[in-house]
């Protein structure tokens, strides 16, 4: 089996095809089981967020893999599979694992280093586990990832700024808002999830005068006005709630639009009874995007979505991102250790097994042969400890140089190796790995 990774992303897609490929809540969780029911796949998870959907999988077969990732994706986006895989992305084995790396520690990020995306691929592994169908090699990938992750940050400074794509919006709106920026304006969160938990903070630290909070469960709405000193407001009254802002940061998980053209011109009548002079700024981080396309042709509304962002993110400096692929690359390396050890382990078993029932043997004959001299039990089980050391020690170098070995380029050639020159019986090594397999599986059961 090996890992495969086929995706789009900010840097593969414009932002029309990132809205009809986004998935989220049951659709992700349809998305995850119809993946692992795919002939070719063991197990997989889903890194899904507003600038990138990326189906990882540990398969048995690349083409069928790629394949049938492929034609799900494209029907679960609604879109046909000859439009969608011109902007899809494949990186199969190392290069997967390298890619997921990346991505964790943020340097795939629109705003290279934003810490949003570590618990983004947190969350992933998660649901994967709520729908069964991560195991142990995904597992122990996602375990890697959040690790070098939180290095990413323990150790460097590439989210030294604290930057994210939401305190990205709220600058670029500030800058619209000139010369008092977001200090003394009314701001208007549309969406109650995490990431309007994290506009509704960053609007409150950036000097607004006040926060409004809707969303469709009001009870949420309360929670998070609560949290920033803010007042909440129903859905259905978003028309009086839009007129009374300065600034709308909308991110809801809605499948439609939730403020369209007709909403808006509204409100900005509204607002221009009451004589409203700086334009009205929306923040859509939304994706499927919250606002309909033909608001930004209104006059005295600015909208800023994905694509702006994109044009105007900033990248990390040279030295930390620099840090970060290093940390990236010690990471891969300690992977590929593991996983080549892994490959080997059956044969170095079998290698000592093999051992084992030589020196048994052996004993048993010797044992026969020195009972007519009356040597005592204390006497055998010296000599049979001493036969033992003896192959231990002989077996002890070739087979930790090969478990060291295995993670280098050929590295199952050293185990190919062992098996020739100590003779080992093709179906022992098989048992073995048979056994571990059914061992981890029945845990896995178990949980």
């Amino acid at each position: 089996m090996s890992v495969l990774v086929v995706g789009l992303s900010h840097k593969s897609a414009p932002v029309a095809i990132l809205e009809q490929a986004a998935v989220s809540g049951d659709s992700l969780a349809k998305l995850l089981r119809d993946v692992a029911l795919a002939d070719s796949v063991a197990e997989t998870f889903v890194v899904s967020t507003c600038n990138r959907v990326e189906v990882y999988a540990d398969v048995d077969r690349f083409h069928g893999g790629v394949n049938a990732i492929c034609e799900l994706l494209a029907r679960h986006c609604g879109v046909e599979a000859r439009d969608l895989t011109a902007y899809l992305y494949v990186h199969y084995e190392e290069r997967a694992v390298s890619h997921l790396l990346a991505v964790a520690c943020g340097l795939d990020s629109v705003v290279v280093g934003e810490g949003q995306i570590l618990g983004q691929v947190r969350s992933a592994l998660k649901l994967a586990e709520e729908q069964s169908t991560i195991g142990r090699v995904l597992g122990e990938l996602g375990r890697l990832a959040l690790r070098a992750g939180k290095r990413a940050r323990a150790e460097t400074g590439i989210d030294r700024a604290g930057q994210s794509l939401v305190s990205l919006a709220v600058e670029l709106a500030a800058a619209r808002l000139e010369p008092q920026g977001m200090t003394g304006q009314a701001v208007l969160v549309v969406g109650a999830g995490s990431m309007s938990s994290l506009a509704a903070t960053t609007a409150a630290k950036a000097g607004a005068a006040s926060i409004a909070v809707a969303n469709r469960t009001r009870r949420h709405a309360e929670r998070l006005a609560e949290r920033v000193a803010g007042h909440p407001v129903a859905l259905a009254g978003l028309g009086p709630a839009l007129a009374a802002a300065d600034v709308v940061i909308s991110c809801t998980g809605a499948d439609g639009h939730v403020i369209t053209r007709e909403l808006m011109s509204a409100a900005l009548a509204s607002r221009a009874r009451r004589e409203a002079t700086d334009p009205l700024v929306v923040l859509d981080l939304a994706m499927p995007r919250d606002v309909e396309p033909e608001v930004t042709g209104l006059p005295g509304v600015v909208v800023i979505g994905m694509d702006r962002l994109s044009e105007h993110a900033t990248a990390a400096g040279a030295d930390d991102v620099a840090a970060v692929r290093a940390i990236c690359e010690a990471e891969l390396a300690a992977y590929r250790s593991a996983v080549g050890a892994a490959r080997v382990a059956p044969t170095v078993v079998a290698l000592r097994a093999k051992a084992a029932t030589v020196v048994d043997a052996e004993l048993a004959r010797l044992a026969g042969r020195l009972s007519a001299d009356t040597l005592s039990a204390h006497a055998l089980d010296e000599i049979a400890q001493s036969m033992r050391r003896v192959v231990d020690k002989l077996l002890h170098a070739p087979t930790v140089r090969v478990k060291e070995l295995a993670g280098s380029p050929g590295g199952e050639d050293y185990a190919a190796a062992l098996r020739v020159l100590f003779d080992l019986d093709p179906r022992a090594v098989e048992a073995v790995t048979r056994a571990a397999t059914d061992q981890t599986t029945g845990q896995e059961d178990q949980r």
